[in-house]
């Protein structure tokens, strides 16, 4: 009987509340269950846990602040040569790798182009300087980007990095496309809305960063349209509630906008709702988009939401620039909620793309990579 490959999987917290950490779980959980694979999970946390996978604790200093990414690499660097894998799968910036999957944008253009820092922090800088040797002189073979916005973004900053590149989305999980309508029913019923309301959908845990300004503005120009269903807005997450509150009532919408706050019956919440919009400043990618529409939402995303990947325009939700005026984008959505045709239309092609986004679909794709790399070159050299 061949003996097991050895992958090890790096990420600071495994299993632990965030979509990249969500993303590594549910990845690697699938990915444990191939019998020739021994999974080794290299973490300072965790949280659950297949009984099939071995996991190490990995410290990092975080004092001072500076430290944490440089030592959290110097750490796993000295597990790997104890381990010896013959893969090495990170999920964040470490010294050497053969396969990293990107679930942001380079450090460096987060710090200029995102945060607009005039000055970076010794953390900016420690952080981007291991980021680039791995990418650089780290010999990874293949880098696995959640976006084809991360993959632009990755090879503008590194255009030399020598490695293959191939988008893999997040998958999306079984309970999102199995949203029972009476479930949406008690969510309409516990925030008083009506059968007829035409309800929109917000969520997200950076309220500013994901786009609510310009949603309530949109929201203002619904309420001109005169809409034989009443717009509603449900805002889901956390944020500076009292703030858009106050915002909501310059627009005079204050008794249309509903704020749930943190949910845990996220497919009750989307199948309650009839779309979806995210109009973030940046978004790598943005689960809730696949989320949404494996419920049947048709999404209404901007194009520097990742997930616009998946949404054809007219077809199952639309793809908007940020810059667009409000009324441009608020027309977008009077065409779906006055035409229920179209609306079911869209939304059983919103569930067709996000069906073929299984996590089973998405560990195929990465054990594919790794069968690759034990084929051509049988992993790094510690």
């Amino acid at each position: 009987m061949p003996r097991k490959r050895k992958i090890a999987v790096v990420v600071p917290k495994y299993g632990l509340v965030g979509g990249g950490e969500r993303f590594v779980r549910e990845l690697t959980e699938r990915i444990a269950r191939n019998a020739t694979y021994d999974i080794h999970v290299l973490a300072s946390q965790w949280q659950g846990g297949s009984s099939r996978i071995t996991f190490h604790r990995i410290p990092s200093l975080t004092f001072p602040k500076w430290l944490t990414t440089i030592s959290f690499a110097w750490f796993v660097q000295r597990k790997l040569k104890k381990i010896k894998p013959d893969i090495v799968h990170t999920h964040d910036r470490i010294f050497t790798a053969d396969v990293a999957t990107v679930h942001s944008i380079p450090h460096r253009t987060w710090v200029k182009k995102i945060r607009r820092k005039r000055v970076p922090s010794l953390f900016d800088l420690a952080t981007s300087w291991v980021e680039r040797r791995m990418f650089t002189k780290g010999n990874c073979k293949y880098v696995l980007p959640v976006s084809a916005l991360a993959a632009r973004k990755n090879r503008e900053e590194y255009p030399a990095g020598d490695y293959r590149v191939e988008v893999v989305h997040p998958g999306v999980d079984e309970q999102f496309l199995a949203a029972e309508t009476q479930s949406g029913v008690a969510v309409r019923k516990e925030f008083g809305i009506s059968e007829s309301d035409f309800l929109i959908l917000f969520v997200g845990m950076n309220f500013e960063l994901k786009g609510l300004d310009q949603l309530l503005a949109i929201m203002g120009r619904l309420r001109k349209k005169n809409l034989h269903r009443r717009p509603r807005l449900l805002v889901v997450g956390k944020g500076n509630r009292e703030k858009y509150e106050h915002v909501a009532r310059g627009y005079g919408i204050h008794d249309d906008v509903l704020f749930a706050g943190i949910r845990h019956d996220m497919p009750a919440v989307y199948s309650a709702s009839d779309i979806l919009v995210l109009l973030s400043g940046f978004d790598t990618f943005g689960m809730v988009v696949t989320e949404a529409m494996a419920a049947g939402l048709p999404a209404i995303v901007s194009d520097n939401v990742g997930a616009s990947d998946l949404v054809r325009e007219g077809e199952n939700g639309f793809v908007v620039n940020r810059e667009s005026n409000t009324d441009q984008i608020a027309t977008k959505i009077v065409e779906l909620a006055a035409n229920d045709e179209r609306m079911a239309a869209m939304s059983r092609e919103a569930k067709h793309t996000a069906a073929g986004q299984s996590w089973e679909e998405v560990a195929g794709k990465v054990e594919a990579v790794y069968e690759r790399l034990l084929r051509d070159s049988g992993g790094i050299s510690l």
